[in-house]
This record gives C-alpha cells, structure tokens and sequence, in this order.
C-alpha cells in the first residue's frame, strides 16, 4: 500500500490511498476523493516499484486516477511529464523509458496499439533514483488524453536497461506516426530484453 506522499505533504493530512479508504480535503470538506488500486490483471503488470508522480496526485503507479478535484482533466489538459522514480537504477548504467496505450481507441478494440506518449533514451541512473529524467528524448511527452466514452485506458510505463554503447533511435517511418507503434520489434531491435521495472495507471474521459 503507497503513500501518496505529494498530496499529503501538500495538505497536512495523513493517510493512506487505497481501495476503500480516502481522505478528506480542507477546501472542499463536503467532498471525499477514492484513490482505487488496480486488481487482477492490471495490477499484476505493476513490477519493480517504478514510481509515477503527477502534481498534487502524487505517485499513480498501479491506480485508477480519480475524477475528483478535476485530477482526469488535470493530467490531460494541464500537467506535463510527470516525475518517474526507480531508487533500484545503478548509477553507472543507461536506461530507456517508454510510455504507451495499448488501448488506442478503446480497450474494447485497440487497433491503434502501441500508441507511443513518451519516449527517452540514454537516462542515466543516478537521474532514475532522484525521478529528474534527463536523456535523449525520441518522443517528447503527449499527455493521456482518451477519447469520449471509449472507456478506461492503461498508460503502460516500461523501464529498460540500455546495452552499453548502444545508439537507439526511431525508424523514418516511426517518426511520422505515434500510434499503432511496433513496440516489440524495437524492442526486439535494440535488444532491450525485459523491463527491469513496470507500472501502469489507468484513466478515463475527464467528462465520462
């Protein structure tokens, strides 16, 4: 169980956030906000304690972003790249991060998988430790946005552990398009191997 340690620094107020339990807030008190872990399937991709911390959220590694206090619309209207955290990185090796939505329209029928949100390069792991990414961005940033009524979408972060003295770049063709990416051969071309760290979160349609 997290937690969710920039809001409650923010606001003063202890607790935790997990299915079933919430916390209140000073402004709205009238109001009380669910932060809902994944389960299942979803939650079994959480691997490595990758962290994923977003603005007054806080880390959303493994949860459904909640609708409360505008947190859909915020992160795909307003926020930027979030901090990306893995205190596990060895300061002396390069990682590739990769952000994506496997689930472009819709979960129901995804034939726009991988939908590539975010793509860097060369990050070193004392960065990793800290979550200040710094590294050779092939993809800058696009924010989650999924589209009305196409239900909840998984935004998958897969941390990789760069090969020494590899140049990774994107093919003249991926550059055109961000969607319907051919996630495993590049993974398979730069011969990344597994994640050493994965985490997901899920949102939906701000308005649905």
């Amino acid at each position: 169980m997290k937690l969710l340690g920039a809001v409650l620094l923010a606001t003063g107020l202890l607790g935790t956030a997990a299915q079933g339990e919430h916390l209140l807030w000073p402004d709205e008190p009238s109001r009380t906000c669910f932060f809902q872990m994944l389960d299942g399937m979803d939650k079994d991709f959480c691997r490595g304690d990758l962290e994923v911390i977003y603005p007054e959220v806080g880390d959303v590694s493994c949860m459904y972003v909640p609708k409360c206090h505008q947190y859909r619309r915020r992160i795909s209207r307003e926020w930027g790249s979030p901090r990306v955290r893995y205190p596990q990185a060895e300061k002396g090796k390069k990682y590739v991060l990769v952000l994506v939505d496997p689930d472009a329209p819709s979960r129901a029928n995804p034939r726009n998988r991988f939908w590539r949100h975010w793509l860097v390069t060369d990050i070193p792991g004392a960065d990793l430790r800290t979550g200040d990414i710094k590294g050779h961005v092939l993809t800058d940033y696009v924010r989650p946005t999924p589209p009305p009524r196409s239900g909840y979408h998984r935004y998958q972060l897969r941390l990789y552990e760069q090969p020494a003295h590899t140049a990774i770049t994107l093919r003249p063709e991926e550059w055109v398009s961000l969607g319907s990416w051919a996630m495993e051969s590049f993974v398979k071309q730069f011969q990344l191997g597994s994640p050493v760290a994965s985490t997901q979160f899920l949102t939906k349609h701000y308005e649905d």
